[in-house]
C-alpha cells in the first residue's frame, strides 16, 4: 500500500518532512454508538454556515430565487409553539395525537446534482425559528441508521419533538427502507413536525432526466400529501464560470504532499475500495474523522457497480466536511464506465464526479510548485 512509502524528497541524512507518516483510511474502523447519531442530525461543516443570503441564485433559472422565497416563508411559518407541544412535554406526558395543522406539512427541493438543494435544505434548517435540539438534518442513509440503532418506536420519541426533520438524499432505490422510513415520517407528522427532503432519481428512469418529484411523491404513497414540491432549475454551480479541474498529479507528488500537510491521510485506491466493502455506509464520516486531506495513489476505474456506490457515499461524506482529495491516477471523470453513466443511477455518479472535482480543485496548493 501507498502508506509504506517514506518520506519522499526528504534530503538525506534528515527526518522526514513529518515527524509521523500519513494516517490510512484503510486502517479505520470506526464504530459510531447511538447518542452521536442523534448528536451529530445536523447540517455537515460545509454548510454549516450558509445561508438564504448566501445562496447565488442563478439568474436565467428564476425557480432558483423563487426557492429562496418559499423556503423564507416555510421556515417563518414553522416559528410558533410546536404543534403537538411535545417539545416541552414530551418527557412528563404522552403528546396528543392528530394535532398537526390540515395541509401539506413539507416541502420535497427537486432539481438536479449541483443546482444547490443541500445549501438550500440547510438554509431552511437554519432560518427555522427553533433552537438546534428542535431540528434535525440528516441523510436517508443516517436516518435509517439511526432507527437501526434505536429502534422504530425510540426514533419516534427521540424525532417527534422536534419542529423541523430535513433528509437530504432520500434513497427511492430501497423499497425496504423507504417504506420504513415513510411510516416514520407519517408518525412525526401526526406529532407536528414538519418535512423537507431532496430525493435521487430511480434506477432506469432515464427518459425523466433530472427531476424525480414523481417518483418521490408516489415511492412515499400515503405521505405524498404532507409535501409540495418544489422544482429547481439549473446548471452544476460547482462548474459555473470555473476553470477545469486539475489533472492528476504523480504518485510521488501525492505522498510527498501526504507527508508534508498534517493530518492527511494516504492511501493507494484499489486498497481503499476493498476497505470501503467492509465499513458500513453510515460510518464513512467517522472514517474521515480528523483527516485534514486526503490523498490517493492510483485512482482507476471502478470495477462494479457495488463499488461505485460505496464510493459515491465516500465522496458525498467528503464533500459535507470540505475535505480536499489529491489524486494520482486517472481524472475523476474517468472513474465510472459508460454504461455506469448511461444507467439509473446516472444521477448519483455525476454528483459524485461533481464534488470530487471540487475537492480535487482545493487540494491543489497541497502540492509544491
Amino acid at each position: 500500500m501507498s502508506t509504506s512509502l517514506s518520506a519522499p524528497g526528504a534530503a538525506p541524512g534528515r527526518p522526514p518532512i513529518a515527524d509521523a507518516g500519513p494516517q490510512a483510511l484503510c486502517a479505520r474502523e470506526p464504530r459510531v454508538p447511538a447518542e452521536r447519531l442523534v448528536a451529530e442530525m445536523v447540517p455537515p461543516p460545509r454548510f454549516d454556515s450558509v445561508r438564504f443570503d448566501t445562496y447565488d441564485p442563478d439568474p436565467t433559472q428564476p425557480s432558483q430565487a423563487e426557492a429562496v422565497t418559499v423556503l423564507s416563508g416555510f421556515a417563518a411559518g414553522l416559528g410558533g409553539a410546536h404543534a403537538s407541544g411535545a417539545g416541552k412535554r414530551r418527557w412528563f406526558a404522552r403528546a396528543p395525537k392528530n394535532t398537526a395543522p390540515s395541509g401539506p406539512r413539507g416541502v420535497y427541493l427537486d432539481g438536479g446534482y449541483g443546482v444547490g438543494k443541500t445549501h438550500l435544505l440547510a438554509s431552511l434548517w437554519h432560518a427555522t425559528p427553533a433552537e438546534p435540539a428542535l431540528k434535525a438534518f440528516g441523510t436517508f442513509v443516517e436516518l435509517t441508521n439511526l432507527v437501526g440503532a434505536l429502534g422504530f418506536q425510540q426514533t419516534v420519541q427521540t424525532l417527534g419533538g422536534h419542529r423541523l426533520l430535513c433528509i437530504d438524499e432520500f434513497e427511492l432505490d430501497d423499497p425496504g427502507d423507504t417504506v420504513l422510513v415513510s411510516s416514520l415520517l407519517s408518525r412525526l407528522v401526526e406529532q407536528g413536525v414538519a418535512l423537507a427532503a431532496t430525493s435521487n432519481t430511480l434506477p432506469g428512469k432515464l427518459g425523466e432526466g433530472r427531476f424525480a418529484a414523481a417518483d418521490f411523491l408516489r415511492e412515499i404513497q400515503g405521505l405524498s400529501a404532507q409535501f409540495r414540491p418544489l422544482r429547481i432549475d439549473g446548471q452544476d454551480y460547482r462548474h459555473r464560470g470555473l476553470p477545469e479541474a486539475p489533472a492528476p498529479f504523480s504518485d510521488e507528488q501525492v505522498a510527498k504532499a501526504a507527508y508534508a500537510t498534517e493530518g492527511a491521510s494516504l492511501d493507494d485506491f484499489p486498497g481503499l475500495l476493498e476497505h470501503l466493502a467492509r465499513v458500513h455506509p453510515s460510518r464513512y464520516g467517522a472514517l474521515t474523522d480528523g483527516i485534514a486531506a486526503v490523498c490517493l495513489t492510483d485512482v482507476g476505474p471502478v470495477p462494479d457497480q457495488s463499488t461505485a456506490l460505496r464510493l459515491v457515499v465516500l465522496a458525498d461524506r467528503l464533500y459535507d466536511r470540505e475535505i480536499p482529495v489529491l489524486a494520482s491516477g486517472v481524472p475523476f471523470d474517468k472513474l465510472f464506465s459508460d454504461e455506469m453513466l448511461n444507467g439509473g443511477y446516472r444521477k448519483k455518479y455525476f454528483r459524485a464526479i461533481s464534488r470530487l472535482t471540487a475537492l480535487a480543485r482545493d487540494a491543489k496548493p497541497l502540492v509544491s510548485q
